[in-house]
């Protein structure tokens, strides 16, 4: 039957219960996925270590970080298919007991390679938390509210990312990071066993109506069709494609850099000790979550997408050209960048908000997994390519030479990201398909 908004609206149990479950079940995804970001970043804070234990060159070292994003950029649109189909809490759950096989591996690696599967491994578990949240922030809040809700969940992931700068360096001052991955391996499996028990994939799996059904509006409808039709009807649709490209470009950049070159290149190129190196990047991601949450609350409130992309994204790519040029920089100034770095990257949070928007409701994790491969895919190519410079450069040169073409590379994608978010269609915060 269907629930009428004078007698589901005014019901102030069934809100209540709303209220509980939507935020038990947003919070424990979200709590996979800060452990997915910490994951992601860990190798800037461990880069010597990693190098000191397996007695690794820049290139092999970039390939071991990458790895994460190889099978990660591969499992996006398998997630989003899963997401759409088997449902958040299964694939969340699974992928938490996989990160945890795949921390302790890691962890007790004593060879290059049992490191790599090991990462392997914490990649693909942790690669469904993403899309999965975005899936329960669309099924479990309204979608006037999803710019702000993607705000709030990349504010939590970097909160993931932050403790994997400075925290962790200051951690790795008392223990060994084997010591670290193993502890984080009993957090993953504790995680899947929370997420199995009490998250729930959308309302009505509660016996609770939808948002849409409180309001006294109809559901959206559902995808009748296979999920390959789904994934079809999202991939031919042009407006698509722009946001791709500006997450390969821009997000890629900015997580190939901050989750490895960055502490390097800071200490080699300015002389910083790695504490001051990862205050950086620790200020740099702390910018990132207070960026991708303003960009996406000034967009809802404003009701467009594009001022608030572009603007930002134009800001984030002014920010490079310092580096670019290796001009000196006083210590506040370098804090001062970095920060600013953080705050503009958050343009391209909100390429999740504007594809789902020109997408069917239905295909939402599809849609947004589309997109989020460009993220990873630029990502997981940066990354070794960047070291690859690195070790074809030698010693020979000074350390900013060493790094010229490694910094014009991002640059070069960070442009490219630029064109591509001056190609986003605007939604006006709504559905458009």
């Amino acid at each position: 039957m269907k629930r009428s908004h004078s007698n589901t609206g005014a019901n102030p149990d069934v809100r209540v219960r709303m209220r509980r479950l939507r935020w038990t079940t947003f919070s424990l995804v979200a709590a996979s996925y800060m452990l997915a970001f910490f994951h992601r970043m860990a190798p800037a804070a461990i880069a010597s270590d990693l190098q000191l234990a397996f007695d690794a060159s820049a290139t092999a070292l970039g390939a071991l970080a990458a790895t994460y994003f190889y099978v990660y950029t591969l499992m996006q649109i398998p997630t989003g298919i899963l997401a759409d189909t088997l449902g958040p809490r299964r694939i969340v759950t699974l992928g938490g007991a996989i990160a945890g096989v795949g921390s302790l591996l890691f962890g007790y690696a004593v060879t290059m390679t049992e490191a790599s599967i090991g990462r392997m491994l914490i990649g693909l578990g942790v690669s469904v938390a993403f899309i999965a949240l975005l899936k329960i922030n669309a099924a479990w809040f309204h979608d006037r509210h999803f710019g702000t809700m993607v705000g709030l969940t990349l504010v939590l992931g970097n909160i993931g990312s932050v403790m994997a700068a400075a925290p962790l360096a200051w951690v790795l001052q008392f223990t060994t990071w084997n010591t670290v991955f193993i502890v984080l391996g009993g957090v993953s499996f504790a995680l899947a066993v929370l997420t199995w028990l009490f998250v729930r994939d959308h309302p009505g799996e509660a016996g609770l109506p939808s948002l849409r059904e409180m309001d006294g509006h109809e559901a959206h409808p559902p995808h009748e069709g296979h999920w390959f039709e789904g994934l079809m009807t999202v991939l031919r649709n042009r407006y698509t494609w722009p946001i791709f490209w500006m997450n390969l470009g821009i997000g890629g950049s900015f997580i190939a850099f901050a989750g490895l070159w960055a502490v390097p290149y800071l200490s080699d190129v300015y002389g910083m000790e790695r504490v001051a190196a990862t205050q950086h990047t620790s200020l740099m991601l702390a910018g990132f979550a207070i960026g991708a949450f303003s960009v996406g609350v000034l967009s809802d409130r404003l009701g467009r997408r594009r001022p608030a992309l572009i603007s930002t994204a134009f800001v984030h790519l002014l920010c490079w050209l310092p580096l670019v040029f290796a001009l000196p920089m006083s210590l506040a100034m370098s804090y001062s960048l970095f920060l600013l770095m953080g705050l503009s990257a958050g343009s391209f949070t909100l390429s999740w908000a504007c594809v789902k928007e020109v997408n069917p409701h239905a295909l939402s994790g599809m849609a947004t997994s589309v997109v989020n491969t460009g993220v990873f895919l630029g990502t997981g190519i940066l990354q070794p390519l960047v070291g690859w410079t690195l070790d074809r450069a030698g010693t020979a040169q000074g350390a900013a030479a060493q790094y010229r073409l490694g910094i014009l590379i991002f640059f070069f994608c960070v442009v490219v990201g630029f064109v591509g978010s001056l190609r986003v269609r605007e939604t006006y915060c709504r559905y458009i398909s």
